[in-house]
């Protein structure tokens, strides 16, 4: 009899409607917790102490005291900031403008297209980052070199200027995140009712017409939710640097970001509390910015009708 009840309670249990739901969410649940919500909480503390072990004390703001004047601290962030703004600005427009292309009914070879600008996404950031390092080598015989030879420029020192660094970095963040930008506002534009786009036609307006008045405002919560992942993605770039330049350190720290700092004071000075303090700052400077823009965007406080 006894065992009966159990099994009837477990059934009950399993099959409960206002359970269930609970039973399917709670991998997600502690998985957030344990490796998400506690990691920030710990870091947080982390960032008001003089972290030494077992022997960590308590030492207020002297963390962020130390960082925020900090010459390296102060480039990292106008790099990490500078990233953001102009790989938005390029991984925005030219993957919908694509996906508008590979769109249309009359795109032939759209599959392969597809196929052929996502591939970049699937390649490890180590292999495209040792890739580049070799395209982008200070040698003649490097590919780079060699072909601005063909019209006439001599070999360049890539990574030694700004100007050519940050070049290369946008262009290794197009290579290799354009075709999965592109595949999201494709996802949208297959959402759009075909007949908007007929009746638009019948009405006389042209191909600018239709993509100024239905494609962009149609895409807009495709575009909002690109913009969030790459402001994100912008201000967490380290990956691609480090690669580039074979570790952690560049010319005048051209191309040292937050994440790189934070890898600097953490990892290689052992100096976590600092890292901690950087690591908190990153985390508000994203989510003011995410915040402020879906209140622009009307995400945030829009009322419901």
């Amino acid at each position: 009899m006894e065992s009966k009840k159990k099994k009837r309670l477990s059934s009950r249990f399993l099959y409960s409607q206002k359970i269930a739901p609970y039973v399917f969410i709670a991998p997600f649940l502690i998985t957030f917790v344990v490796f998400f919500a506690y990691s920030i909480v710990n870091m947080v503390v982390m960032s008001f102490q003089n972290v030494a072990g077992a022997n960590s004390t308590f030492i207020g703001l002297q963390n962020y005291q130390k960082i925020l004047p900090n010459a390296v601290f102060q480039k990292a962030l106008k790099n990490s900031i500078f990233y953001t703004i102009v790989s938005c600005a390029l991984m925005i427009p030219i993957p919908l403008v694509m996906a508008v292309m590979l769109n249309s009914r009359h795109m032939k070879g759209k599959a392969f297209f597809r196929s052929l600008l996502f591939i970049p996404a699937l390649t490890s950031v180590v292999v495209s980052g040792v890739m580049f390092r070799l395209m982008f080598g200070e040698l003649e015989g490097s590919f780079m070199n060699k072909l601005i030879g063909l019209f006439g420029a001599g070999p360049l020192i890539w990574l030694r200027t700004p100007v050519t660094v940050w070049i290369i970095l946008f262009f290794l963040c197009m290579w290799r995140w354009t075709g999965v930008n592109m595949m999201y506002y494709l996802s949208g534009l297959q959402q759009i009712d075909s007949a908007l786009y007929e009746s638009a036609a019948i009405d006389g307006a042209g191909t600018l017409d239709t993509f100024r008045y239905i494609t962009i405002p149609l895409l807009k919560p495709t575009t909002i939710y690109v913009l969030t992942i790459s402001i994100f993605g912008g201000m967490a770039m380290f990956s691609e640097s480090y690669m580039i330049f074979n570790g952690n350190k560049s010319p005048n720290n051209v191309g040292t970001t937050l994440v790189g700092m934070l890898y600097r004071m953490g990892f290689e000075q052992g100096n976590l509390g600092i890292a901690s303090a950087i690591g908190v700052v990153f985390l508000l400077i994203v989510l003011v910015v995410n915040v402020v823009q879906l209140f622009i965007n009307g995400t945030f406080g829009r009322k419901e009708d």
